[in-house]
């Protein structure tokens, strides 16, 4: 039985899907160009994703194509219990709610996997990992995708190793979504969820920002453009050189630290703030992630050192040390989602078109995939890309065939 933390919030999910759907037309138009045809029908689709109402969108978009779907949380925290009331009163088997202990959220995923979905569409790559763990040899999917940078290098690992069991579509590595939302969706919204769980002003205040990937450009050039001094940490030398070239500081996370008002990790990494860099940093500062998973600050070892901690606001903790006190918001977790909404509407139609066209590959070109990672095909991305230009009434140039010719030509 599909498990929502309230039915009655269905009226108001049913408000927050028609508000996304009004501001997500590139995906609207990918389900319409192909609704007709239904290429879902049949197909049981299985979604580990934040229950978002960005989201609703996308599932219900896979069920007007014709899929039965069943839905469950890519995060115990980030499930909007409205949203999920509404999917539930409109026949998606959902097994979300916000606040499930961890053995709730792997008992959701299972819930999912249970009903043998034949695509596999994910965040993270709890759902594809938990099916290599527990339901490998139960059934075989025809295939999956993955949301985030985070997820992707898991199931890399899984075809590395050879364990891989069905053929995955990266659609973290389009280019009509790492640019724009990992840039301009996450930086966005972690700057939104640090200011609701804290309310504090960021002009004048020192931000940290560890890692300079498509993540973290975005959240230093939001914080830049509100009055933030910005400082980078990487470990990757060529991006480290990016950021010094887009005029930030650039500087070890140990250095960093002493300096620091704000400190946000973007990294994908385990342990990026450690008790060392804690130790250091002065009085009142306030540690935010913005990776998937929640290891990128050692919690633990705030929980372990505390002399005491309490919840000063909905979303931010003190943790009071010697004579110091740290704030840590949505207890480490991915902030955007947990602190704010995640991602604006108009950044998620622009992955979720992507998403769906992928499914819709899969379900195709199956047959003849291997069991591999494959990026996105350009056809897709390009298609995505054209669909976001016509959606926000923007002409551009096409080439002549006298610029055909001559770019085919090597003399």
């Amino acid at each position: 039985m599909p498990k929502v933390a309230d039915p009655r919030l269905a009226d108001k999910g049913r408000l927050a899907y028609e508000w996304a759907r009004k501001h997500m037309p590139i995906l609207v138009k990918s389900i319409e160009r192909l609704e007709r045809d239904r290429p879902l029908h049949g197909i049981r689709a299985g979604f580990c994703l934040h229950v978002t109402k960005e989201t609703s969108v996308l599932v219900m978009g896979a069920r007007m194509l014709g899929a039965d779907v069943g839905l469950c949380a890519a995060n115990p925290l980030t499930t909007q219990d409205d949203v999920a009331a509404f999917l539930a009163s409109q026949g998606i088997d959902v097994y979300a709610w916000r606040n499930e202990s961890m053995d709730e959220y792997y008992s959701c995923i299972r819930s999912v996997l249970s009903s043998r979905p034949a695509t596999l569409t994910d965040d993270g790559s709890d759902m594809h990992v938990l099916y290599h763990r527990e339901f490998k040899g139960v059934y075989t999917p025809i295939g999956g995708t993955e949301e985030t940078t985070t997820g992707v290098t898991r199931l890399r690992a899984l075809a590395r190793d050879g364990i891989l069991a069905y053929p995955i579509i990266a659609v973290n590595d389009a280019y009509t979504k790492h640019l724009f939302d990992n840039r301009y969706g996450t930086g966005q919204s972690t700057i939104d969820g640090i200011l609701r769980a804290t309310s504090m002003l960021l002009a004048g205040k020192t931000m940290v920002v560890a890692g300079y990937g498509w993540v973290g450009k975005g959240i230093a050039s939001r914080a830049r453009g509100m009055g933030a001094k910005v400082v980078v940490t990487e470990v990757d030398p060529i991006r480290a050189l990016e950021a010094h070239m887009d005029g930030f500081a650039v500087m070890p996370m140990d250095e960093a630290c002493r300096y620091a008002d704000v400190i946000v990790t973007a990294t994908g990494q385990i342990n990026v703030v450690r008790g060392e860099h804690i130790r250091a940093m002065k009085d009142g500062v306030v540690l935010a992630n913005a990776g998937h998973f929640d290891v990128e600050i050692d919690v633990r070892w705030l929980e372990r050192n505390a002399r005491g901690k309490r919840l000063v606001r909905e979303n931010l903790e003190e943790y009071i040390l010697d004579g110091r006190s740290i704030y840590l918001i949505a207890r480490g977790r991915i902030a955007n989602l947990v602190a704010a909404e995640g991602h604006p509407p108009e950044v998620m139609a622009l992955s979720f078109a992507n998403q769906l066209l992928s499914i819709v590959y899969l379900v195709r070109n199956h047959a003849s995939m291997e069991r591999k990672v494959y990026g996105v095909p350009g056809e897709i991305d390009r298609q995505v890309a054209l669909n976001a230009l016509d959606a926000m009434g923007i002409r551009i140039d096409e080439p002549t065939e006298e610029q055909v010719a001559y770019a085919g030509r090597w003399m």
